[in-house]
C-alpha cells in the first residue's frame, strides 16, 4: 500500500526592506539654516520634509 505525501505549508520569503533615502538617512525631515536680514545672518535651524523622498524616507523609484 502506497502512502500520500502530506502537503507541507511552505513559506513566503521575507520582503527585502527598503532602502533608505541617502539625503534624509531615512527620516524624512531634513535641517536647513535660517538666515535672516538684509546681510543674512544665521538665525537658527528649522526642520522640513525631504526634497528627494518626500519625507517617506525611502529611496524613490526610478520611473
Amino acid at each position: 500500500m502506497a502512502t500520500a505525501k502530506k502537503a507541507t505549508a511552505r513559506r513566503k520569503p521575507a520582503a527585502p526592506e527598503p532602502a533608505k533615502c541617502p539625503v534624509c538617512k531615512g527620516s524624512g525631515e531634513v535641517s536647513r539654516t535660517v538666515r535672516v536680514g538684509r546681510r543674512q545672518r544665521v538665525a537658527g535651524q528649522q526642520t522640513g520634509i525631504c526634497l528627494n523622498c518626500l519625507g517617506s524616507g525611502e529611496i524613490p523609484a526610478d520611473d
